[in-house]
């Protein structure tokens, strides 16, 4: 099922590939926190990831979290695993925590669909925002335009104009 736009993210606390764990209840306190769930294989996560990343640099100077999660099953999608995960975070420069949901327990909690998926939560945690980073996975010029419209609503005290649009992308892999 899910949470919906208005309503309150579930807490959770999931081991992150830089080591350590993060919870959603120590993310929050800033003006807005970002949990957006993404993979190392899925062409869309990947065409998206700078993009989102950039975002996350960008917007961490004015008190936004972001977390990244891969719910994906580890056993059939192996580039998916924890130590996959670990390699990755290595080779690259994360501006977020990638946290690994073994369980897949916090996808279904959230109702998370696709990689990507994005969930845009206000300072006490309720869902403010859901869907896509942008229109358009193959333009980089798009620039997570949708993430960033929800993001400066909540920073200048609005409302998001734009609460809800479709997650593009590939489903998350769950488990048999």
């Amino acid at each position: 099922m899910g949470i919906a736009i208005g309503e309150e993210a579930p807490d959770f606390d999931l081991p992150a590939a830089q080591g350590g764990s993060e919870s959603l209840a120590d993310a929050l306190g800033g003006p807005a926190t970002v949990v957006l769930w993404t993979c190392n294989h899925c062409p869309y996560a990947l065409a998206w990831h700078e993009r989102l990343n950039d975002a996350g640099r960008e917007y961490a100077e004015r008190g936004v979290k972001f977390l990244a999660v891969n719910s994906n099953d580890a056993e059939r999608y192996p580039d998916d695993s924890f130590e996959a995960m670990k390699e990755r975070v290595g080779r690259e420069d994360w501006s977020m925590p990638y946290l690994h949901d073994g369980s897949q327990e916090v996808a279904r909690a959230f109702g998370a669909e696709k990689t990507p998926d994005l969930f845009v939560l206000d300072s006490e945690g309720v869902l403010r925002y859901r869907g896509a980073p942008d229109a358009d996975y193959e333009d980089p010029s798009q620039n997570a335009a949708w993430l960033r419209e929800a993001l400066d609503a909540l920073l200048d005290g609005n409302e998001v104009g734009q609460a809800e649009t479709e997650p593009v992308g590939c489903t998350i892999k769950w488990k048999d």
